[in-house]
């Protein structure tokens, strides 16, 4: 799942980030990690490239820019935006993701997305916490040092032009997201929702504090052992986790609002809604955190459907509930079974046999020997919860089949209309940047006039002319105007949104039962390579 992060800075030192690119540091404190000599560590692997600043240092092309332009000279003006793509980290064994491949990623994305921007892009295989995951820093100038076409998520004027600086707006940041998910269904990798929020959202600021505390509470626990002391708590959790285990505790309780608002009240948290929104009261805080900082689990609809299902399952159990034969009641059931794919993560289990031919070693064997129970009772799970019998498991792939092509079917005309809208708009804004120069054509008097005035405005008059013949190869006879094609393009691209998330939950779906699928036959008939191997004996 490819996450999406933006920090935006104000430090002028523009040599430190290719610094923190390029060399260990401390990711608690940011400062650079030294060896016995005092000396800088180099990062174990890295890519990195520069872009846009010729064949000089990305800080020196900053600073020069910045000289030009008379922009970032002052103490709060940000400097640089910095842009952080995390790769899953299951994309470089199950989708051939590598090093290499997530800089062309990188490069590319930074190039479509931040042009006219001297930037740097450097990509590390491994993040602070050792999870495996591949990421890309992409770290632009605030200042855009050439003119650029104007792109969806800009919406002003001076967010074109040579010498005026980036902003990074919240639809900027939506439109980011967006195309973050597009490339990785472009690319086959795995991806999550990052438009819709989650369950609990978690801020950076949050995320290093739980780290610090983690941190400083094992060493407080490290010496509380060496003294003999009994250790009292071994998980740190900040306020705002400590808070949203509170609130589900409550829910799992509650059944009506005023009931769930009283559970809290005991733990001396109160609860408010304002303009259809909630908001918690902690007893050390003199104002409240609302739902959005906590996640979408505890807003005002969420809340209060959680409490519906929690009433229901009380008055389910209150009724009484009439004795049927086992048998029955199980073919019953079975009835009412809803034909869904498992929403387990089941994994493909492994062919042994082929793996110790292609020279696997016996730690391997072992591992994925373990592997393969695991995944047979999962598979075997996933069954008997969803009802299906092996026929039933074929129908269900064939349906599951079928959505998927469908969804495709309805998201690729999309996506050609949003394509054909952004050259319409290029053309748009090309011709319209060119109007000064046609007026100026009309004002001339004379053939000779008119015939040096073309050969001094060449460059523009061969812009205006391309743009005209695109006009009347697609049959424009009236030009739209940019505000209307900025609208378009916009619901379009909320409609493809809508659509990549079907087709995901689709493409997911069609993946487990397929899974599910391959296990059966792999428990029924044995490994492929091993069936052969006994077909050789006979």
């Amino acid at each position: 799942m490819a996450t999406f992060k933006h920090i935006s800075s104000k430090n002028a030192d523009y040599g430190a980030a290719e610094q923190y690119l390029t060399f260990e540091h401390d990711e608690f404190t940011m400062k650079p990690a030294l060896d016995e000599a005092g000396r800088l560590i180099l990062r174990e692997d890295y890519r990195i490239a520069t872009m846009n600043c010729g064949e000089e240092d990305f800080a020196v092309a900053c600073m020069r820019a910045n000289l030009r332009y008379g922009k970032n000279q002052k103490r709060e003006d940000v400097k640089s935006h910095h842009y952080i793509i995390s790769f899953d980290p299951w994309d470089a064994a199950d989708n051939g993701l590598t090093v290499d491949r997530a800089q062309a990623l990188g490069e590319k994305f930074c190039a479509e997305h931040f042009p006219g921007h001297q930037a740097i892009v450097c990509t590390h295989p491994d993040g602070h916490n050792h999870s495996g995951n591949i990421h890309v820093h992409i770290v632009i100038n605030s200042l855009r040092i050439e003119e650029v076409p104007l792109l969806p998520y800009m919406d002003r004027p001076a967010d074109t032009r040579a010498g005026c600086k980036h902003r990074c707006t919240d639809a900027a940041m939506e439109y980011f997201k967006a195309e973050v998910m597009e490339m990785c269904h472009r690319e086959n990798l795995y991806q999550i929702d990052l438009l819709h929020g989650s369950k609990n959202r978690i801020t950076e600021r949050e995320y290093w504090a739980q780290k610090k505390g983690q941190l400083a509470l094992d060493k407080e626990n490290a010496a509380a052992l060496a003294a003999g002391q009994p250790v009292k708590q071994t998980k740190f959790e900040t306020d705002k986790a400590k808070l949203r285990q509170t609130i589900r505790n409550a829910l799992d309780r509650a059944t009506t609002f005023d009931e769930f608002s009283e559970i809290l009240l005991q733990h001396g948290i109160s609860v408010k809604e304002s303009r259809g929104r909630l908001s918690y009261l902690t007893p050390d805080r003199t104002k409240p955190i609302t739902a959005r900082k906590l996640g979408d689990d505890f807003d005002r609809a969420a809340v209060l459907a959680l409490l519906e299902q929690n009433a229901q399952r009380a008055a389910e159990k209150t009724a009484p509930i009439p004795e049927y034969h086992t048998a029955e009641t199980n073919r019953t059931e079975r009835g009412k079974t809803q034909k869904i794919a498992p929403t387990g993560n089941i994994q493909r289990m492994v062919d042994r046999a082929a793996k110790r031919a292609e020279g696997k070693g016996i730690g391997y064997d072992r591992w994925a020997a373990v592997h393969n129970l695991k995944q047979m009772a999962a598979t075997v799970a996933a069954m008997e919860q969803y009802g299906f019998t092996p026929e039933e498991l074929d129908a269900a792939l064939v349906s599951a089949n079928a959505d998927l092509h469908s969804s495709t079917a309805k998201l690729k005309p999309i996506e050609t209309a949003i394509r054909e809208k952004k050259d319409l708009q290029k053309q748009v804004l090309a011709y319209a940047k060119t109007r000064d120069v046609r007026d100026g054509l009309k004002k001339q008097k004379t053939d000779k006039a008119r015939k040096a005035y073309r050969e001094k405005h060449e460059s523009d008059f061969i812009i205006a002319d391309a743009a005209v013949r695109y006009f009347r190869q697609k049959g424009i006879t009236k030009l739209p105007t940019y505000k209307s094609l900025q609208a378009e393009i916009e619901q379009l691209t909320a409609e493809k949104n809508a659509l990549y998330n079907e087709y995901r939950a689709n493409k997911e779906r069609v993946r487990e039962l397929q899974t599910m699928k391959s296990n059966l036959s792999q428990m029924h008939h044995g490994e492929p390579s091993r069936q052969k191997k006994h077909e050789q004996e006979r």
